[in-house]
């Protein structure tokens, strides 16, 4: 080889050598990944905070924002209604700015619920029907005064409501068994389980680790938190992509843990539809005495990611009409209501109700069957006073109770009690 192409070649080696990149050491994360810029103050209740700027922002920024993407993914904390306010005033102003264009999703719906949401939003059904009919009180079991307004609004507005969760089922199937153990007609209702995101294994074991989870083994908990966010995924596209919803945009509503930082609901949606999305939370900063015990106990990792676009500060605060029972364990009965125990210390036992009572009539309305009873008794906050008329032994007699939320203090019982 003549001596100057051997150079030519050596100095070319040399050069593309040089251009290589180098294999660099490992740095840490520049700042926090979840809060990329330090607000210029501590946060206030009713102070929104840009996430990815760093700065403190009028509500109607945030209106903008959330009229630009395609889905908007509230998150909640489900007893607190000041998460539930956030809600409403988003989804009121894109009823505004996208009349006969907007859907609601919801988590405390399930698919098999449809029928009864569709009613509701047409006005065919009246609130205590619709609350029989979607079996509210055993499917979702929270106060139907923290969804009321949404709800509302959304029959109003005639915003179709989309229940998105698994049906409860094929969530306790998929807590005991892998889905390739699961009988064929199971394993044909499951969606696409996508297992294998670490950030929400990481998220899934903070909170396992963190909460008596019963009999559950941790593998049976992160396939139940991945199933509830993959079948509300599919829903959620299934009616963006159908006729009725292709042209519409969508209000997600769920618990925070669902949509935080992404991994939950909104990345198994893009998997299916990579359609633009915001992400909005509510965080509480002000926690009273009484509401200590309700926070998690968990010591959740660091992600590389920010939990929301826009995050609202808020209060944890209580219903204005605390809930309030009978204190009364239900049996079914072809006719009334079936006593089957009275709760020590509840409004039933200051009033004299006894195992083996009947109930027939509750201030006049005749008690068909349980429902009837826990609608009514629902309506009532401390210190209402209802009467009973029930059936003992063969003779019929009424009887005065007074509510009161059982455990806080109230007045002494009276004569005629």
């Amino acid at each position: 080889m003549p001596l100057l192409r051997f150079l030519v070649l050596a100095v070319a080696a040399s050069l593309m050598s040089a251009c290589a990149p180098a294999l660099a050491p490992e740095k840490s994360a520049l700042g926090n990944p979840e809060m990329p810029y330090e607000p210029s103050r501590p946060p206030q209740v009713g102070d929104i905070l840009h996430l990815p700027t760093g700065y403190y922002v009028a509500e109607e920024v945030m209106l903008a924002h959330a009229a630009e993407p395609r889905i908007v993914y509230i998150g909640e904390t489900h007893d607190n209604p000041a998460a539930h306010r956030v809600q409403l005033r988003v989804l009121q102003h894109l009823a505004e700015r996208y009349p006969n264009g907007l859907a609601l999703g919801m988590e405390m719906f399930t698919t098999a619920q449809q029928e009864a949401l569709d009613r509701w939003v047409a006005g065919e059904l009246e609130e205590k029907d619709f609350l029989r009919d979607s079996d509210w009180y055993n499917t979702w079991r929270m106060d139907f005064a923290y969804y009321r307004d949404l709800l509302m609004l959304a029959r109003s507005h005639r915003i179709p409501v989309i229940g998105l969760n698994a049906e409860r089922s094929l969530v306790r199937a998929v807590s005991q068994s892998p889905p390739t153990e699961l009988p064929a007609d199971l394993q044909a209702r499951l969606p696409e389980l996508d297992l294998s995101d670490p950030y929400h294994q990481a998220m899934t074991e903070a909170i396992f680790a963190g909460h008596d989870a019963g009999p559950n083994s941790g593998d049976g908990f992160l396939r139940v938190q991945t199933l509830w966010d993959e079948v509300m995924a599919e829903s959620i596209v299934r009616y963006l992509q159908s006729p009725q919803g292709e042209k519409r945009r969508m209000v997600v509503l769920a618990g925070g843990n669902h949509v935080r930082h992404g991994f939950g609901i909104p990345r198994r949606v893009f998997r299916r539809l990579p359609a633009s999305y915001l992400i909005i939370g509510s965080k509480e900063i002000i926690i009273p005495p009484d509401k200590q015990d309700r926070l998690m106990d968990v010591d959740m990792p660091q992600f590389p990611m920010m939990p929301y676009h826009f995050m609202v500060f808020t209060e944890y605060e209580s219903l204005a009409a605390p809930e309030v029972k009978l204190g009364i364990l239900l049996e079914v009965r072809e006719t009334g209501v079936g006593v089957a125990g009275v709760m020590p210390g509840s409004p039933g036992e200051r009033a004299g109700l006894q195992k083996d009572d009947v109930l027939l009539e509750m201030d006049g309305e005749k008690l068909g069957d349980n429902f009837d009873l826990i609608y009514l008794v629902k309506q009532k906050k401390p210190g209402d006073r209802s009467r009973l008329r029930i059936e003992r032994a063969g003779e019929q007699m009424d009887i005065d109770v007074e509510f009161f939320i059982m455990g806080a203090d109230h007045p002494p019982a009276t004569k005629d009690q």
